[in-house]
């Protein structure tokens, strides 16, 4: 009953769209979830992931051309790799801003991304977050548990709205772009994305559709009603348990 109604205040917060309580999971999904290579360190955090559902919910199939914006340690990339196949193409994209604070912790996760023999078919990329681009219009632009930084202080005042309406020229006309985050409480302030590095999906919303894009639903599967929003996400008794929403927005075709 909780979950109902924690999912009914998500669907009246955000409006039109549909909310997804699950995505139907293809064999092409499910093959990329189980792909051999993939390190222990990340199937080992599917259950609290849940991937395959995520991944159904992009929409993302053979061939196609993805961003992974901010990618961290490379879980989502190397499920897009097997995803997209040979004829296809992965974008790991990460702020430059993360070279600035994290020096060398940074660089060595992206080269570990580009030298990466399992998956030929990503190229990794640092640029300023407020100039984003990809070497060529994508398919679908994705980010996970990231877009509240943005906002953080040590992002330099990184011009959010310049961000989105950069990944909309990056997207092909009717490409996606999905954002996954740690949800604040409905109607947190902006603040809280400094201070519990959470976000109002309302926000989130808000600032993506100023961008001109189109919001078409979520997925509902990471919802948790039992997160009461107050704690920071690294706080050991929630790390990888909060309340966490994916919105889905499409770039209209004309």
């Amino acid at each position: 009953m909780r979950k109902l109604i924690a999912a009914c205040a998500v669907a009246l917060a955000l409006g039109a769209g549909t909310a997804y309580a699950a995505a139907r999971v293809s064999p092409a999904v499910a093959h990329a979830v189980a792909t051999p290579t993939r390190p222990a360190t990340d199937t080992v955090r599917d259950p609290l992931r849940l991937p395959a559902q995520i991944l159904a919910f992009t929409g993302i199939k053979k061939g196609d051309k993805v961003v992974d914006f901010w990618p961290g340690g490379g879980y989502f990339t190397r499920l897009f790799s097997p995803l997209v196949g040979p004829t296809g193409k992965v974008f790991a994209i990460s702020p430059q801003e993360l070279v600035d604070k994290f020096g060398d912790r940074a660089k060595a996760s992206m080269e570990k991304l580009r030298n990466d023999p399992n998956t030929p078919n990503v190229t990794g990329i640092f640029a300023p977050a407020a100039t984003f681009g990809a070497p060529e219009q994508v398919d679908v632009v994705f980010t996970m548990q990231n877009y509240h930084d943005l906002h953080a202080k040590f992002m330099e005042g990184t011009d959010v709205g310049a961000f989105n309406r950069a990944v909309f020229a990056a997207l092909k006309p009717g490409g996606y772009f999905i954002v996954g985050d740690h949800a604040a409480a409905p109607g947190a302030p902006i603040s809280s994305a400094e201070d519990l590095h959470r976000i109002d999906p309302a926000i989130v919303r808000k600032e993506v559709e100023a961008a001109g894009f189109v919001y078409v639903g979520s997925l509902d599967v990471l919802r948790r009603a039992d997160d009461p929003h107050t704690a920071r996400i690294f706080e050991t008794e929630i790390h990888d348990k909060t309340d966490r929403f994916i919105l889905k927005f499409r770039k209209p075709r004309r």
